[in-house]
């Protein structure tokens, strides 16, 4: 059994990742010492390296292993590094982060994923995370982070989190409407200064509570 899952999470790394132009040995060393399987729901487990989204409950989902890897590589993690996740579904990147930086904080709205995930992270030694239950959009985000990211999309760019980075800090954030949205790297280059690059295309569940995009009447 140990053997398949291996080769399984093996094959995930080159056929999926390495595929979409994740080349960063460190993103793909960190990949494949989380124990994806122990993350994923049980009744799952058997897709747990699948190339799909995978259902966690609550109506989320967990994110494919490729952009996973995208995100990871974009956001150029350095030892020490302080980052905030906004979305922590079932703990599995946040567990990612901690690999590639230092402390990790990492907020879920839903209190019966956040309990699952502080569960499974704690019983693989991953103290350097800290997972809290709570609504972004109803908090007032600290400044000073070295990196953010966004597990969730944004129908609407949202300039709170951009705020909350020092200067050096890096954002990710995928923005828009299906059946395109834009991944960004948002990252601030002085005190009053952002430079935004984008790094793919693809769509993902937006954030709940992100704000929605304006109708426009005619």
């Amino acid at each position: 059994m140990t053997d398949n899952l291996e080769f399984a999470r093996r094959q995930m790394i080159d056929q999926q990742v390495r595929a979409w132009d994740v080349l960063d040995p460190r993103v793909l060393e960190a990949l494949a010492a989380v124990p994806r399987e122990r993350f994923v729901p049980e009744q799952y487990r058997s897709v747990a390296f699948a190339d799909t989204a995978i259902p966690i409950g609550h109506g989320q989902t967990m994110l494919a292993p490729k952009i996973e890897g995208r995100m990871l590589q974009a956001l150029g993690l350095e030892r020490g590094e302080r980052v905030l996740e906004v979305g922590t579904g079932t703990g599995f990147f946040a567990a990612c982060l901690a690999e590639l930086a230092g402390a990790v904080e990492s907020l879920e709205i839903h209190e019966g994923l956040a309990q699952g995930a502080r569960a499974t992270l704690a019983a693989l030694g991953y103290g350097r995370v800290r997972v809290q239950t709570g609504d972004v959009f109803g908090l007032s985000l600290p400044p000073g982070y070295d990196a953010i990211v966004l597990t969730g999309s944004l129908p609407v760019y949202d300039p709170r989190f951009e705020r909350a980075l020092a200067v050096g800090g890096r954002l990710f954030a995928i923005v828009g409407l299906p059946p395109v949205m834009e991944a960004r790297l948002v990252t601030r280059t002085a005190a009053d200064a952002w430079l935004a690059e984008t790094v793919l295309e693809t769509c993902i569940e937006p954030l709940v509570n992100a704000s929605p995009a304006p109708h426009f009447l005619f």
